[in-house]
């Protein structure tokens, strides 16, 4: 086991303090453009100071019609861009790695905040409440990885240090990996090679745009959970391998439980079959209800390079330093609004974490 709070080295040379990292958490707290508020930007640098080694932004929209919530933080302007800028000197005066994760919706954006008709790989019902995307011509595909090549270009020109490519949770990078929701047959779907293509292409596009020490990495939901639908785990380490092949600096597996081995095989547990796939260079960044050293170090064991708290780091700003330099007991919830005050939780934040049974008080 490494420790965690040992160095990670990425395969581009980058390296970040420890290997602790911020989950990208969705908090609702961005102005209502996209710029970063101060009240995100003091959320995100108080996690740093607390000894996050690798502070992760919420999804961020890469162009207007990929917005799916109110209160979403964009990286698809050039205001944008300058808002994102104390982040990147914050983060690196106190240390810590600054990645932005890159988000499209597709069929889960929102056209009540955009205006704009939602799009996908093709187009499905699911029920009254959902409204069907039409399916993407090939000039909506090479617009949108325009548009990740650039949000990439303004998160570097920005200070950050990456990006992570958000593929899980069955927003459109997903949709596109979808077998259920992207049978076209004009080589951007139908078989594997053809639903892993838009990924692949992002991120060939976004790693040859970039400086060569900015991180780029890749978010997977390893099979079917929530919105994520139409996945297979062999396909998805076959996935997993073509992006390390691609010039992924790492992939981030987003277990709902960490505990749970997989579905298709409930012997195994995700992380060493993934291991195995993508072979012993590139880390692997593992999260799914972490709380506890025992449990992060469990992960480890397991074969991740590091391990991304969410809800733990919410009202625990200073879990590196207070549980894993020390051994502490970890803040547990329900937490009450002073605690969440005094962790720079915004008020809107607050709101958005009050939906969640059992987290706040």
């Amino acid at each position: 086991m490494t420790d965690l709070l040992a160095p990670l080295r990425f395969p581009n040379g980058t390296a970040a303090p420890n290997r602790l990292w911020l989950a990208p958490l969705t908090n609702q707290q961005s102005a209502p453009d996209g710029t970063l508020s101060p009240e995100e930007l003091r959320w995100l640098l108080r996690r740093a100071e607390g000894g996050f080694g690798v502070v992760e932004s919420c999804a961020a929209y890469v162009s207007p019609e990929g917005k799916a919530w109110p209160g979403e933080l964009g990286v698809a302007t050039a205001a944008h861009e300058e808002a994102l800028r104390p982040l990147g000197a914050g983060l690196r005066e106190r240390g810590a790695l600054g990645l932005i994760q890159l988000f499209h919706g597709g069929a889960r954006a929102s056209r009540a905040l955009s205006g704009i008709p939602t799009w996908s790989a093709s187009t499905w019902e699911e029920g009254p409440d959902f409204e069907a995307p039409r399916a993407a011509s090939e000039a909506d595909i090479l617009g949108l990885i325009e548009a990740f090549r650039l949000a990439a270009l303004r998160c570097a020109r920005a200070g950050l240090h990456g990006v992570e490519l958000h593929g899980a949770h069955g927003y459109l990078l997903g949709q596109f990996l979808s077998a259920t929701q992207n049978p076209r047959t004009d080589g951007w779907g139908g078989d594997l090679l053809g639903r892993a293509r838009l990924l692949r292409t992002v991120l060939r596009a976004v790693r040859e745009a970039v400086p060569a020490d900015f991180v780029v990495g890749v978010r997977l939901s390893p099979e079917d959970r929530g919105q994520a639908s139409g996945l297979d785990l062999d396909e998805n380490l076959q996935l997993a391998a073509w992006l390390a092949e691609d010039g992924a600096d790492f992939l981030h597996l987003s277990l709902w439980d960490g505990r749970e081995n997989t579905r298709k095989r409930p012997d195994q547990h995700p992380i060493p079959l993934f291991r195995e796939a993508v072979g012993p260079a590139l880390p692997l960044v593992a999260c799914g209800g972490i709380w506890t050293l025992d449990e992060a170090r469990a992960l480890m064991d397991l074969g991740a390079d590091a391990v991304a708290l969410g809800r733990a780091a919410i009202g625990d700003p200073e879990w590196p330093q207070r549980v894993a330099a020390g051994g502490a007991e970890p803040k547990r919830p329900p937490f009450s609004d002073d605690q969440l005050v005094a962790a720079d939780v915004s008020a809107p934040f607050r709101a958005y974490l009050s939906r969640f049974r059992g987290l706040t008080s």
